[in-house]
């Protein structure tokens, strides 16, 4: 049985709000009984709505803004490697306890394109580039002849800060002076 739109999006958002990891399209579309295509289509009218949901590469994540939480370090770095590089530089972040947000680019026509990332751990990393090789995808960085940003995030700056050096010692970080 098809739940209507409106209702449909309700429970798609207290499924997303109570969830302790992030939902696929193809499991909430296969729990309402309605195509993923429509899934997409109900995430954009509660985006529309200024509900806080973000789409990761892991699934869809409600992002809950609560004021107790500690503290979120964050910086943007730019980075510059091929694309047979990504994993290696994406563990090198992970492995010092920091999160990866996203990866930006500078588009000559559309101007910045940001993609979410939402990688912590070694796992996640792997799961992450086996999605792009499963759908023979291109890294965003492969429009800009490997030079990206990304948005950094970890509990202590010291993390960000370690993790940093070690791109820089590996030769991903982009010097300023470059």
């Amino acid at each position: 049985m098809k739940i209507p739109g409106n209702e449909r999006r309700n429970v798609i958002l207290n499924w997303l709000k109570e969830a302790d990891e992030p939902l696929k399209g193809s499991e909430i579309a296969q729990r309402t009984n309605v195509s993923r295509q429509v899934i997409v289509q109900d995430i954009s009218l509660l985006k529309a709505q200024n509900e806080p949901i973000l789409a990761t590469s892991q699934g869809y994540v409600y992002v809950m803004q609560d004021k107790e939480e500690l503290p979120v370090y964050k910086r943007i770095i730019a980075s510059s490697h091929g694309p047979e590089a990504t994993e290696e530089e994406l563990n090198l972040i992970v492995d010092h306890g920091v999160t990866v947000r996203d990866v930006i680019i500078e588009h000559p026509v559309y101007g910045e394109l940001t993609a979410s990332i939402m990688v912590s751990n070694r796992k996640e990393v792997k799961d992450f580039i086996k999605k792009i090789e499963d759908r023979n995808a291109a890294y965003l960085s492969q429009l800009t002849e490997g030079l990206h940003l990304h948005t950094l995030a970890a509990d202590r700056q010291e993390k960000i800060d370690e993790a940093c050096a070690a791109l820089k010692v590996e030769g991903f970080l982009v010097d300023e002076d470059d």
